[in-house]
Order: C-alpha cells, then structure tokens, then sequence
C-alpha cells in the first residue's frame, strides 16, 4: 500500500456535525456497525451494543485519566503565561506548549503558592520541557488546572467536561485528551455487557498533545507519529491468550487501546509506543474495533482505514454525514467487525 497519499484519507464535513456536547446518558450516541468481510453497514446506539458480541469476547479499554492540563501562571515580573502540559513523561516531568513572552530555560512559572513550573528546555515549535515544583504535582494539576477541551469544540470548559470528558473507569492519571471511543460505556452499559458474558480488561495509554499532530507530509508513509507512554499488565495478555484459545474475539476500544495492543503483540510491556498503522499494517491481536468518527486527512482516520479498508471506511464515513451522525470527540461511534 505504499504511494498513497494523505489527500486520499479526506471527507467533506459540513461544521454543524461536530458534536459540541456530550450525549447524556452515555450510552444513548448512536453507533454504526460496519462488517468488513461483507460490507454491510447497520445502524443502532450504544446500548444496542451488547447484541453485536459473545459471550466470552474480550473488550479491551484504556483506563487513562484526562488531567486538567491547562494551566495559568504568572512569571516573576507579573507577566501572564498559559501551560498546557502535552505529555507525561513522569508525576513531575512533561512536554508542554507555553504561550507568552521571553519564554526560556530556567523561568519559573507561579501557577498558586504551593505550585510552580520550571521551564527545563525548549523543543521547538512553541514546545518545552518542564519541571513541576509541589508536594504533589497531580494532586496540584487537579487543583489549579483546566480540562483542555479540544480546539474544534470552539467554546471554553463547562462543568459538563469535567464528568463528560471522562471515561467511567478512568483512574490512571496522565492523559491530555479522553480515549474518546470509551466515553460511550455507561456503568449500566457495562453491567449488560458483563451480564451477557462479554469479557473486559485494561491497559492504560496516556493520550498525549501527538494525538493532534496534522499530517504534514503529502505520502502517508512519510508521517510520523510522537512517542506515548504505555502500560499493557500481565493480566491483560492473559485475557487476550484465553480469549484467542477459545476462538472469541479481541475488541479494542478506541484507537489507543489498537496501538497499545499491536506494539508489542501478546507480551506485557511498560514503556513508550510510537507504533505508527496505516494501510498494509498487519494486525496480530485485534479482531474487531469500536472507534469514534476521526478527522479529515489525520493519522486516527488512516489507522481506521489500515483496519476496515479505505474504500469501506470512507464510505461508511459518506453514509454517516448523509444520516447525520456527530463527529469527533464527542460524537457518534463506529464497530467494526
């Protein structure tokens, strides 16, 4: 599948589709189902979704939790400076974007008087290294930072992000953007599920700022993706093994749970993935996939296409604009099976 190009992973969608708010109950978003070996494409809602799989498939979700990553400080002659802390490398050490004046190695940014950042070194691209001064650095990003909703949401944080933009099992704090395909389960969702004997296990992948990166380069094989750090327990691969030897199927949810899983394939691992999939990929651990509605000409969209086909995928894409669907972090999700 080499030579293609970006251009070819692109869709019309007219602006009133973004979803701008969640829906409320969870469970209540619609959900496409998409079979790859016929092409049929289904329509049904998330609480339909325990009629789509077995007893004994095994779903897969990221337990990371978004942290409020923006951040407002001042610098020591008063001026203001925003942080937004982009990716964990550890409790007291990130990636961060940091907007305002004179910017350099060695500032000190007073977010609250138990709580500083320590700018360490720049990275470019408006990027650096920061260290985090408090007793306990997540503990303070809690207290005084803001949930980063994404840009295209146009609008600022609501109270309705703080519980919305969150998944009911997240409990790994570190990520800067909600793995969006498992904001659909409800506790009620996932009590049907498990009544029915579907299986369910966690890793944990902290949704990094890289989540965002557009695709600069004209052929898809030129981009790249950045590192995130990830963490797939010994018990996960367990239920992976079993669920593959009794012939049941491995179902990831969302994008990042797909990396996760495709990185070191049937082997616990902690440590970073920069697992770039697209087109040609061959997948040794996922079955099927729920995933949200990704955007125009983005490295998520190209690896749903790696999975379902890109014919197929964008079709379905086609169909879910024609029927309406919402799109992105907030929107509608898609099975494929």
């Amino acid at each position: 599948m080499f030579g293609m190009k970006v251009e070819d992973f692109d869709y019309p969608l007219p602006e009133d589709l973004i979803a701008r708010y969640p829906a409320v109950p969870r469970h209540s978003a619609r959900l496409m189902v998409v079979r790859r070996e016929s092409g049929e494409i289904e329509h049904a809602t998330f609480w339909e979704l325990p009629r789509y799989l077995e007893k004994g498939d095994l779903l897969v979700f990221n337990d990371t939790k978004v942290i409020p990553a923006r951040l407002y400080g001042r610098k020591p002659t008063g001026g203001k400076v925003e942080v937004v802390l982009t990716d964990y490398i550890k409790r007291d050490l990130w990636r961060a974007l940091v907007g305002g004046k004179n910017i350099r190695a060695g500032l000190k940014i007073r977010v609250g008087e138990d709580f500083e950042v320590e700018v360490l070194e720049h990275l470019g691209e408006g990027r650096f290294l920061v260290r985090l001064h408090g007793e306990d650095p997540l503990a303070l990003i809690d207290r005084y930072g803001h949930i980063p909703i994404p840009p295209y949401l146009k609008r600022g944080e609501e109270e309705i992000d703080r519980k919305y933009y969150q998944t009911v099992f997240a409990r790994e704090e570190g990520a800067v953007a909600a793995p969006t395909a498992g904001l659909h389960f409800s506790p009620e969702l996932l009590s049907e599920l498990e009544g029915k004997g579907v299986e369910k296990a966690f890793l944990t992948l902290h949704v990094s700022y890289g989540t965002f990166k557009p695709m600069k380069s004209e052929r898809v094989e030129d981009h790249t993706v950045e590192p995130e750090y990830v963490r797939v327990p010994p018990e996960t691969v367990r239920a992976v093994l079993r669920a593959k030897e009794r012939g049941k199927r491995v179902i990831a949810v969302g994008t990042t749970v797909v990396r996760a899983l495709e990185t070191r394939p049937f082997k616990a691992f902690e440590g970073w993935t920069d697992l770039y999939i697209y087109p040609g990929f061959v997948f040794r651990v996922v079955d099927a996939m729920i995933t949200n509605f990704h955007l125009p000409r983005s490295s998520l969209l190209v690896m749903v296409c790696a999975f379902g086909g890109r014919e197929l995928i964008l079709k379905a894409y086609k169909e879910a604009v024609r029927r309406r669907y919402r799109f992105y972090s907030y929107g509608d999700g898609m099975l494929i099976l």
